[in-house]
C-alpha cells in the first residue's frame, strides 16, 4: 500500500507512524551488561554516521509526511560533538512538536541548559541501580554520582518530564523497584519499568535475569494504590499513579503483554539505516540515497516504502535468535 502526506504515514496494518528515534552515534560511554558485549569495539567510523544535514533532511522529510515526536538517542546521544546544535536546527522543522532525548545522563551536567535552549522539552535516563557498586556492576565501570549530578542538572534546566529507564532483571536489581519508585517521588521524575529484551547474544545471555513486570506490577500494588494514568510522550508504557500523590510508574512490556499493535516508530540507526521494528531485521537503506543526490520527494518515496515494510509484531518469544544486532546499534 502506499501512504500519502495528507494521510500521514500508516502501515500495512493501519498504524499511523508519528514517532522516529533517531540514533546520533553507535558509541557509549558505559558497557551496560544487557545492550553491548563486553570489550566490543567494532563501532562505525565517524564517516559511516549521518552528518547533521543528513539527519536534518531526513527528520524534515518525516516530518512533512506527518511524524509529530522526535526522540535523539544512541548508543549515547551525547558523546556526539555539538549535539545541542542538531537539536536546535531539528527543533525548528516544521510540525514538530515533541523533541526528547534518551541519556545515560553521565554528560547531562555539561549539557542540560543548551539542550533546553535548543528546544529539547524532556529527557529519559536510564538507571537501573542507586548502589555505587551495583551500578558500576551493571554499566561495566560507570559512576552512579555522575548520573545523580546530570539528574539534577536536567531538572535545573527545566527539562520536563524527567523519567527515569530502569531495566528490572531478576536477582540482579529487581530488590531495589521501591527504592526507586521512592527515589523518583521524591524529586517529581517518572519511574518506567522495562524487561530486558532478548536483542543479539548480550540480549539472550541476559534472558535469565528476565523478570516479567506483570508481577512487578501485582507486588507494588499491594504497597501503593496504582490509578491507570497516562503520561506525556508517545512511547509504548503503561501508566499508572499513586494514588495520593502525582508519581507516575510506567511499565515497558514487549515479552510478558507487548503493544506491537499499537506501535507508532520506527528507529534511524547512526548509518542512516531505518529499523521498521526492534524485534525484526526489517529495515531499509537511507544513506545510499542521501548521499546519491535524491531529491526530497525521492527521500519522501523511499521512506514511505520503508513504512510498508513494517511487520505486525516482533517474534521475541518465538525467535528470540532471530535479531543478531545489540541494542546500541539500532538506537533505544
Amino acid at each position: 500500500m502506499q501512504n500519502t502526506p495528507k494521510n500521514g504515514l500508516i502501515d500495512p496494518y493501519a498504524r499511523r507512524i508519528e514517532y522516529v528515534r533517531v540514533s546520533v552515534t553507535d558509541r557509549c560511554d558505559l558497557r551496560c551488561n544487557y545492550c553491548m558485549p563486553k570489550g566490543f569495539d567494532g563501532f562505525h567510523e565517524p564517516d559511516e554516521w549521518l552528518s547533521f544535514d543528513e539527519i536534518e533532511r531526513v527528520v524534515g522529510a518525516f516530518t512533512r509526511l506527518g511524524v509529530e515526536r522526535i526522540r535523539l538517542t544512541g548508543g549515547e546521544p551525547l558523546v556526539r560533538h555539538k549535539l545541542p546544535d542538531l537539536a536546535a536546527r531539528l527543533s525548528a522543522l516544521p510540525g514538530l512538536r515533541d523533541l526528547s532525548l534518551s541519556t545515560n545522563a553521565v554528560r547531562l551536567d555539561k549539557y542540560a541548559v543548551a539542550l533546553k535552549a535548543a528546544g529539547v522539552g524532556r529527557v529519559n535516563v536510564s538507571l537501573d541501580s542507586l548502589d555505587p557498586e551495583r551500578f558500576a556492576q551493571i554499566t561495566g565501570g560507570g559512576k552512579l554520582h555522575k548520573v545523580l549530578r546530570g539528574l539534577d542538572a536536567a531538572r535545573a534546566a527545566g527539562l520536563a518530564p524527567v523519567k527515569i529507564n530502569m531495566v528490572a532483571m531478576g536477582g540482579v536489581n529487581d530488590d531495589e523497584i521501591e527504592a526507586m519508585v521512592a527515589f523518583c517521588a521524591e524529586r517529581d521524575f517518572t519511574l518506567r519499568l522495562i524487561e530486558t529484551m532478548p536483542m543479539g547474544d548480550t540480549g539472550r545471555n541476559a534472558s535469565g535475569q528476565y523478570l516479567n513486570l506483570q508481577t512487578v506490577r501485582q507486588r507494588l500494588s499491594e504497597r501503593f494504590e496504582l490509578i491507570p494514568d497516562i503520561a506525556p510522550g508517545g512511547g509504548p508504557a503503561r501508566y499508572y499513579r499513586v494514588a495520593g500523590s502525582q508519581t507516575r510508574i510506567g511499565f515497558i512490556t514487549p515479552i510478558s503483554q507487548h503493544f506491537c499493535e499499537t506501535c507508532n516508530r520506527v528507529r534511524l540507526a547512526a548509518d542512516g539505516t531505518l529499523y521498521m521494528c526492534l524485534g525484526q531485521d526489517h529495515s531499509y537503506a537511507l544513506r545510499p540515497l542521501l548521499r546519491g543526490g535524491a531529491s526530497d520527494a525521492e527521500l519522501e518515496s523511499a521512506i514511505r516504502t520503508a513504512i510498508d515494510l513494517k511487520p505486525e509484531r516482533h517474534e521475541f518469544r518465538e525467535k528470540p535468535e532471530k535479531v543478531i544486532r545489540f541494542m546500541s546499534m539500532t538506537g533505544g
